[in-house]
């Protein structure tokens, strides 16, 4: 057995320091996936109980110019307006079931002349994209919209160019349209009690936990995993290096070296023929090699 002092190497003192490495990365990262369980049981929370109340007036939960609060998201609530399809805006690269396609977003103009944006839903379309034209219109004249509160997005996906976009949000589209607009958006359950006609529905989120625990524990297990893979390299080195390289111990047992394999008889007639082939061969070549020579000198 040798001692611990080939911990000190170089080599064992960058393997330790790797093996610490990725058996802390592993616990974070598990750690990261259980915040996110934590976040999603909140927000499941949060979905659940608005669900359970009665719709709210526009004016009790949005307000121009300002995002609804976390509590509010998924909060049903009502307005009543009319539609203007002239700034309808376009969400492309939208999926849904695994067909391509946009979500129609239509400002609904209230009485003080404040636009609520709603999603009024999916239109499956082709790669080459949406005619404006085949875009359902929305009712006309005045109309009650209920739908659920959501808050805008971020990023440069919410830039709006030609009354298109990548994602929504208030504070884009409020300026591209010329309007004021209550600050997120909705997306429509109902308009006037019924469906969007020639539109598929928003889809709810899922109130589930997702993979998050399962993520975590995996991360945590590779963690472990680390650890004790190199625990166990150091007491198998500590025990004498690589198997292949350890010494007998005193005393052991040792195999004989195995003897060459006996050839049968066949094998035997077979290489003594081949032999002799090869030397009748080679006289053959020096024959005919001295007779050129002969040739050569004229001997």
């Amino acid at each position: 057995m040798r001692s611990f002092g080939f911990l000190l190497s170089r080599r064992w003192a960058l393997f330790a320091v790797a093996v610490a490495l990725a058996a802390y990365a592993a616990w974070w990262l598990g750690e990261w996936q259980f915040g996110r369980l934590d976040d999603r049981k909140a927000d499941n929370a949060v979905i659940r109980t608005n669900e359970s109340l009665a719709p709210a007036p526009v004016d009790d939960v949005l307000a121009v110019g300002e995002q609804p609060s976390h509590e509010d998201e998924w909060r049903l609530v009502t307005a009543t307006g009319t539609y203007d399809e002239s700034s309808s805006v376009v969400v492309r690269y939208r999926t849904r079931d695994g067909a391509q396609g946009v979500d129609v977003v239509v400002p609904l103009v209230t009485a003080d002349g404040t636009a609520l944006l709603v999603d009024r839903g999916f239109l499956a379309t082709d790669s080459s994209g949406v005619d404006r034209a085949d875009l359902p219109s929305p009712p006309s004249g005045e109309v009650e919209v209920t739908g659920w509160v959501r808050a805008d997005g971020t990023g440069d996906s919410t830039r709006v160019d030609g009354l298109s976009t990548r994602a929504i949000s208030s504070r884009e589209i409020g300026p591209a349209i010329d309007r004021d607009v209550f600050g997120g958006f909705v997306d429509l359950q109902a308009e006037d009690g019924a469906p969007a006609a020639g539109l598929d529905p928003v889809e709810l989120p899922e109130l589930n936990n997702g993979p998050h625990f399962f993520y975590g524990l995996q991360w945590w297990f590779f963690g472990v995993l680390a650890v004790f893979g190199f625990f166990y390299l150091l007491y198998d080195e500590w025990r004498g290096g690589p198997r292949s390289e350890r010494a007998p111990k005193p005393g052991s047992p040792t195999r004989p070296p195995k003897p060459p394999k006996k050839r049968s008889r066949s094998r035997i007639q077979a290489d003594a023929i081949r032999a002799q082939l090869e030397r009748e061969k080679a006289e053959k070549e020096a024959r005919k090699a001295a007779e050129r020579e002969r040739e050569r000198t004229g001997g």
